[in-house]
């Protein structure tokens, strides 16, 4: 749309979900979008967090209902719009006296079912511990409970198909590059940019900046923008644990501390279980959050007020922190802080405007993306329609009923493949896993074989998912740092041209 040879009209700071749903949907109306990010995509906050797309039952209780009816919406369009790395799950609410009393929780999930217009999604069930499956982990003294719906989601890969999208419709998607500084040069930005790879530099123009930083927002506006008072986040660490797999059926537990905080244990890569999450305010280097011993604690003592065999830190097999970049509006607990994103506009007149985005949540970030374009319509008179409601992401573009038709399919059509390697190909990439497999009769086919995964694998993660490191690979575009071995993993980095020396993040983040 830029009418400017070699201007971009658009410049995103930051490639987490909020920059890349922003790039793929102004790519998408028009715009010549380029997005920097200083390190992978997802390297933040957006693959730190608890994996789902959920409408957020506990902030009914701070009254946060616009927030909770937009995300509960949210659940079924990115369900359809992305069914290979997005699926429901079921969550067992047990019931004990001197927390929240039944006739409230029945209210709750009432509006929970009822605010959104579910319409694939399973109702909310009043479930007999005593009886039921779910209940045969639970402690005797757990009876009853509720069983509602909400998605799980694989939050990296979501970056990363928004990123790809954006690509596709000429967005310029730039990893590995820090925005050293930006400033106003009458209706435009002059944004100098850093490789990290090679420290080169180069200089880019745009007519607007949006500075989606996440934890970084505060420092972009001050270190790169040169503001003297930037508008400040709040700091809200979340850290998760990653046990020994803790039970046997599908469905996931959603446990009432006597804090009145929550509790997740959701089943994980299949031999494990997830839980989270924590809520603590987070001082100094937003890059670097790690779990404290305390944390890890209070997620042992959470989950093993319910369980009937004790989770202890034996079993802890990996752990991750995240940092919540909330905006600070003076609440006095972490919890309470609001998550409805803010937009900050700057327009002075006669210079070009700066959009900053503080707060947000994954399951909201299509419907961040059209505010923010909502926003600055009125700088780009030409920008084409809302969109992004009904376009499918990439490998997205199959109806959700049919994802066991597809999957068995794509065993067949590449027998060679486990069924469990099937699953795990298809629900990684959807229809897109024919871009990889396609021609491929045997496994020898695929190349080198770093336990599940495939030379070719790795080779379309480096072309078309700009993924350099292992890292990138076993952490970011899927969880199999889980599940290869130190050998594997060192082949792995051979192969990619790193070196291997030092520990596996796997044992240097367990317990």
């Amino acid at each position: 749309m830029s009418e400017e040879a070699g201007v971009y009209d658009l410049a995103i700071i930051g490639g987490g979900i909020n920059g890349a749903g922003i790039a793929r949907d102004a790519s998408g109306r028009g715009l010549k979008v380029i997005l920097a990010e200083q390190g992978d995509l997802a390297s933040g906050t957006s693959s730190a967090s608890t994996k789902l797309i959920h409408g957020g039952l506990r902030y009914l209780e701070h009254y946060e209902f616009r927030l909770v009816r937009e995300a509960l919406i949210e659940r079924e369009v990115l369900l359809k719009a992305a069914p290979h790395i997005i699926r429901p799950l079921r969550f067992v609410l047990p019931h004990h006296k001197g927390l929240r009393p039944w006739p409230v929780l029945r209210l709750g999930l009432f509006l929970y079912d009822h605010l959104g217009g579910r319409k694939i999604l399973p109702a909310t069930r009043s479930i007999n511990l005593a009886s039921d499956e779910t209940g045969a982990p639970l402690k005797p003294e757990f009876t009853r409970g509720f069983e509602y719906s909400d998605c799980w989601v694989e939050d990296a890969r979501l970056v990363v198909l928004n990123a790809r999208d954006a690509a596709e419709r000429g967005g310029d998607i730039r990893t590995r590059t820090r925005c050293v500084s930006a400033r106003r040069d009458g209706k435009l930005w002059t944004c100098v940019l850093e490789d990290a790879r090679n420290g080169a530099r180069s200089e880019v123009k745009a007519r607007l900046l949006i500075n989606t930083g996440g934890p970084w927002v505060s420092q972009v506006l001050g270190t790169v923008i040169g503001e003297n008072n930037p508008d400040k986040i709040r700091m809200v660490k979340g850290s998760h644990i990653v046990v020994d797999k803790l039970y046997d059926h599908d469905r996931c537990y959603i446990f009432q501390n006597t804090d009145g905080r929550i509790c997740f244990a959701i089943p994980y890569e299949q031999n494990f279980t997830l839980i989270g999450t924590t809520d603590e305010d987070h001082k100094g280097d937003p890059g670097k959050p790690e779990i404290s011993l305390s944390e890890r604690d209070y997620l042992l003592a959470s989950v093993s007020e319910y369980f009937r065999k004790p989770v202890t830190a034996d079993m802890v097999r990996w752990s991750y922190s995240g940092i919540r970049p909330l905006y600070d509006d003076g609440a006095s607990k972490a919890q309470e802080a609001t998550r409805e994103y803010v937009l900050k506009l700057e327009a002075p007149e006669g210079s070009a405007p700066l959009l900053s985005v503080f707060g947000g949540k994954i399951t909201t970030f299509r419907k961040l993306s059209e505010a923010v374009l909502e926003k600055i319509a009125p700088f780009f008179p030409a920008l084409k329609p809302q969109w992004t409601a009904t376009a499918p992401l990439p490998g997205g573009d199959f109806a959700y009923a049919d994802v066991e038709s597809r999957i068995n399919e794509f065993q067949r059509r590449y027998s060679f493949l486990t069924a469990r390697d099937a699953r795990r190909i298809f629900r990684t990439y959807g229809t897109r896993a024919e871009r990889i497999f396609d021609g491929a009769r045997f496994a020898a086919d695929l190349g080198d074989s770093f336990g599940p995964l495939s030379a070719r694998e790795v080779d379309y993660l480096v072309k078309e998912e700009w993924a350099e490191t292992p890292e990138d690979i076993l952490w970011r575009r899927s969880k199999l740092g889980l599940h290869l071995s130190d050998a594997e993993q060192s082949a792995l980095a051979s192969y990619m041209g790193q070196t291997a020396g030092g520990k596996t993040r796997k044992a240097a983040n367990a317990g």
